[in-house]
């Protein structure tokens, strides 16, 4: 997949909102791809782009495109684009509760996958359905397949939604923070369990996170969005070892160390902006510790740091240095 130069706004009462902001990048098969970013930089509204499941009105995606083996998405009607979403490319949402329905079992949920798309009877796709669940490693699936999502905790339940996410064998999964609200044993497992997904079945995975931590060991390449922007993309040992950014600098900085116990926790001062009301030049010259006057000024562009590596810094190589 292809997404180039995505802009996506919401056309609100108090002002536009400026949520993805030209992004670019591609995924290759079986490749794992991490968007990370604080909450509200726009790496939820850009999956839901890829998807096609943005509310119009109020959201719009204003320009891009997003191919998918050479056809642009962007340009599908409803009905061709149905025939994509789920069978082709699939999306994990981050509340797993929220997620299913409370008034139907999950073997119902996960088995009507098949009954729609390919037309199976009810006997046929309760016996994939449980299928799945076993190959999420949900305990006494046959069992368990006849309770309702109230019944399973916060893990067991997002095992549920990748259960049905995985069901009809896509190409690509997006999973939009799937390790919110866990424990942190808990999400290792998850994490676990969907790198081995994709090592068996060879699909390309979007982990769309706020944990850095999470992603380090499944991710191969990394994608540092703020401000609707992506500010820096490169290797997962790269963009860790080294940010290029300084917003990658203070997320990797704000991750807390083991020696730190009792102390203070490291913090990027300020906050992201007002969508409505991103600055001038770079979006995050306010908190940047190497901001001068050219970056209120003027917009850095994305410059290639390495072979396959980006930063949108005018001073990432004072970065790379550790100024």
């Amino acid at each position: 997949m292809e997404v180039s130069d995505l802009y996506v706004e919401f056309r609100t009462s108090v002002g536009v909102v400026e949520a993805v902001n030209g992004i670019s990048y591609t995924l290759d098969e079986g490749e794992a791809l991490a968007i990370l970013g604080e909450s509200g930089s726009g790496k939820s509204v850009s999956a839901e782009a890829v998807m096609g499941i943005i509310e119009s009105p109020p959201g719009f995606v204003t320009s891009g495109s997003v191919r998918y083996r050479g056809t642009d998405l962007l340009k599908l009607n409803d009905r061709e684009r149905r025939k994509i979403r789920g069978p082709r490319i699939a999306m994990i949402f981050q509340d797993a509760q929220a997620a299913l329905d409370p008034a139907f079992t999950v073997g119902y949920q996960i088995a009507e996958m098949f009954r729609v798309h390919h037309g199976d009877s009810r006997r046929e796709a309760n016996a994939k359905a449980v299928e799945l669940m076993e190959r999420v490693h949900i305990p006494s699936a046959p069992e368990r397949a006849n309770d309702y999502p109230h019944q399973f905790s916060g893990g067991m339940a997002q095992r549920v939604l990748i259960a049905m996410a995985i069901a009809l064998g896509p190409d690509i999964l997006i999973a939009d923070e799937p390790t919110t609200a866990l424990d942190v044993t808990i999400q290792a497992q998850v994490m676990k369990l969907l790198a081995e997904l994709q090592a068996e079945t060879g699909m390309g995975l979007i982990l769309i996170t706020h944990d850095l931590g999470v992603v380090a060991e499944v991710a191969d390449r990394v994608a540092v969005m703020y401000a609707g922007k992506f500010v820096e993309t490169g290797t997962i040992y790269e963009v860790y070892e080294t940010p290029s950014h300084p917003y990658t600098v203070g997320l990797m900085n704000s991750i807390p160390q083991l020696e730190q116990k009792g102390g203070k926790l490291n913090i990027i001062p300020g906050a992201p902006p007002v969508p409505t009301d991103i600055p001038p030049g770079c979006p995050f010259h306010p908190r940047c510790p190497l901001a001068r006057e050219r970056c209120v000024t003027d917009i850095p562009p994305s410059r290639e740091v390495s072979s396959g590596r980006r930063s949108a810094c005018h001073y990432y190589e004072e970065v790379l240095r550790g100024y």
